[in-house]
């Protein structure tokens, strides 16, 4: 019998390694960490969830100051940023969470991490400083990184990621975003409020590609009015280093070629799987131009071998990250054959307001060809965001022939935390006339719900069908107010 010197190892310390690391180790499986940097989180961590978050909370602080008459308040005109300021929080509360990523904390559980790169030699084997680490079942969790198209002059013009945009040392007078993906535009109404001019490039008709057209130039329109230039269904012909400024050359579709300036540009133009030195397809282990290919329960095509989050270039989120990271423990150690289902899979879209979505949207539907009917409720027509002040933005509910929900999309305030209810709703299978029948705190925000489940049923329940039946059996004498006519 082939023995090996554990159980489960795991390549990459974001959310799917620990996932996987920390589930494996609790349930009494020997297992090995082994994360490239010194400090275990990912990439949602140092450079992506935790930072962004933190800095959009600080440009919406900065943003309500000098809109305060819109509260009643005294005009306010605060003085600029310091960039460096904003770069100490957001380290301060990446080291906050840090300690629940630590190094100790894992090895408390049980495991044993290691720092570096790891090359497979064979199926069960990898090479890591010199030294040999065998193990039963691995698990590829390696992450992603920024794509870096080929364009002309890139790589001798000097721009940043979002590996570098939470460390500046001052926030840039100018900023061109190549991309309109969620980084790009969270990025660009953040550096927007906080007093940089923002420029941003995108080779679609629309910002937010994956989204519906009309929530997407919704949020568009919202952050042009606050000072975001668009160029849309344009290309990037070459960059230029100027010396104190970047130059990015442009075309339309329109034949329209445009030269743009600006101190800084930022690279938002997607993700590569990060998969150098790995040695993956040295072994068999099959591979893509998205990353590593896996069936549906997470295994690539050595089947001892799995892989989970970015590195397979399908869900690129934390939570997805950390769900796939449960269905490899159900079946590396429990042995449980459970697949994974996106079907019901949520995302947001941090801008302000947030665009967050849960199922199929009027896009995906259409592309599989279902017939759908549309549902929605504007957040100006609800109570608690006239008093905030926020009554930008829609909540739209798909559904199908059948009248099953297939999707929610929701911009507006705090869409992401109204978004949980539909979470709950639709993967706990529970009938919209419970949503609509359901008593929900007044005023809040998440009425809104509620009231779109009951704009459903209201043509059904209030319809002449309805009312000629309960005049005939309960004698009901009809309407009091004719248009404003008094009965006589």
């Amino acid at each position: 019998m082939v023995t090996f010197d554990y159980d489960m190892g795991v390549i990459g310390g974001g959310a799917a390694g620990l996932t996987v690391t920390a589930g494996a180790a609790q349930l009494g499986a020997k297992t090995l960490l082994i994360e490239k940097e010194k400090d275990l989180g990912g990439d949602c961590l140092h450079f992506g969830c935790v930072p962004s978050k933190t800095l959009i909370r600080t440009a919406q602080v900065y943003h309500f100051i000098k809109h305060s008459k819109n509260f009643g308040l005294p005009g306010v005109s605060p003085p600029p940023v310091n960039y460096a300021d904003i770069t100490r929080r957001i380290q301060s509360v990446i080291q906050s969470i840090q300690k629940h990523d630590s190094k100790e904390r894992f090895c408390g559980l049980g495991a044993r991490v290691e720092q570096g790169t790891p090359t497979f030699v064979d199926g069960h084997s990898v090479q890591l400083n010199g030294r040999t680490f065998s193990a039963k079942n691995w698990v590829v969790a390696t992450g992603s990184s920024p794509a870096i198209l080929p364009i002309k002059g890139l790589d001798q013009t000097p721009y940043i990621t979002n590996k570098e945009i939470f460390s500046l040392d001052h926030l840039p007078a100018s900023m061109i975003i190549l991309g309109a993906g969620p980084i790009a535009v969270e990025m660009a109404q953040a550096f927007t409020r906080l007093g940089s001019k923002v420029m941003m490039i995108q080779r679609s008709n629309h910002i937010l590609s994956r989204e519906d057209m009309d929530l997407a130039d919704e949020l568009m329109g919202i952050l042009r009015s606050e000072g975001v230039t668009f160029y849309l269904n344009a290309s990037v012909d070459s960059v230029k280093d100027l010396g104190t400024k970047r130059e990015v050359s442009i075309h339309t579709k329109q034949g329209e070629s445009i030269r743009l300036t600006a101190e800084t540009i930022l690279v938002a133009m997607g993700r590569s799987p990060n998969l150098d030195r790995l040695g993956l397809e040295d072994i068999g282990v099959e591979i893509d131009r998205k990353g590593v290919k896996v069936d549906n329960r997470m295994r690539t095509s050595q089947k001892n071998i799995y892989a989970a989050g970015d590195v397979t270039g399908a869900y690129q989120f934390t939570h997805a990250a950390g769900y796939e990271g449960g269905v490899v423990i159900s079946n590396a150690v429990f042995h449980l054959p459970r697949k994974v289902d996106y079907t019901f899979l949520p995302w947001c879209t941090y801008t302000d307001p947030e665009l967050a979505s849960i199922g199929m949207n009027e896009k995906s539907a259409g592309a599989a060809g279902i017939d759908y009917t549309v549902w929605t409720e504007r957040f100006e027509d609800n109570d608690r965001s006239l008093a905030e002040d926020e009554k930008a933005g829609k909540l739209k509910m798909i559904l199908d022939d059948k009248e099953n929900i297939i999707g929610v999309q929701i911009l507006g305030p705090q869409a992401g935390e109204l978004l949980n209810e539909w979470v709950a709703v639709l993967n706990g299978k529970v009938k919209l006339s419970t949503l609509a029948s359901a008593v929900h705190p007044y005023p809040t925000l998440g009425e809104i719900n509620k009231r779109v489940a009951g704009s459903f049923f209201s043509p059904k329940i209030f319809s002449d069908k309805v009312k000629k039946g309960l005049k005939f059996f309960f004698h009901l004498k009809g309407r009091a107010c004719n248009g404003g006519a008094h009965p006589k």
